[in-house]
């Protein structure tokens, strides 16, 4: 049996979670700091590109996806930031979706946790 690194894989989506809220937080903390600067996290499909998971043809009726259809979802990251006067680039509107998708992405990745858990105990009864 082949080792499962969902868990692995999920702790390392909520500590990168955790750090990008933390950055936002402080992008909001300084909205007002004359000449303080936006910064974000880069996108979490930096983080896959570097893990050691990989799909893998098991079965000779499995397909195999071209490489260009694995890269095709992978986000670009843009600063599309405009800077105020003072030369602080914090968008508070910005910053606050931002922070609604962290919050739905942690909440969706506790739910993909606590299902595949259940799904091991019950392939272990």
């Amino acid at each position: 049996m082949s080792e499962v690194y969902l868990f692995q894989l999920a702790s390392q989506r909520t500590q990168w979670l955790n750090a990008r809220q933390a950055i936002i937080a402080a992008n909001v903390a300084n909205a007002n700091t004359p000449g303080f600067r936006a910064q974000d996290l880069a996108p979490f499909s930096s983080v896959l590109d570097n893990t050691a998971a990989s799909m893998s043809v098991t079965d000779p009726s499995h397909i195999e996806p071209a490489t260009s259809e694995l890269n095709a979802f992978q986000a670009n990251a843009e600063d599309g930031a405009d800077t105020t006067l003072s030369g602080n680039s914090v968008n508070l509107e910005s910053e606050m979706i931002k922070i609604g998708d962290i919050s739905r992405e942690a909440s969706a990745a506790n739910a993909i946790k606590k299902t595949f858990h259940q799904m091991m105990l019950a392939a272990l009864k």
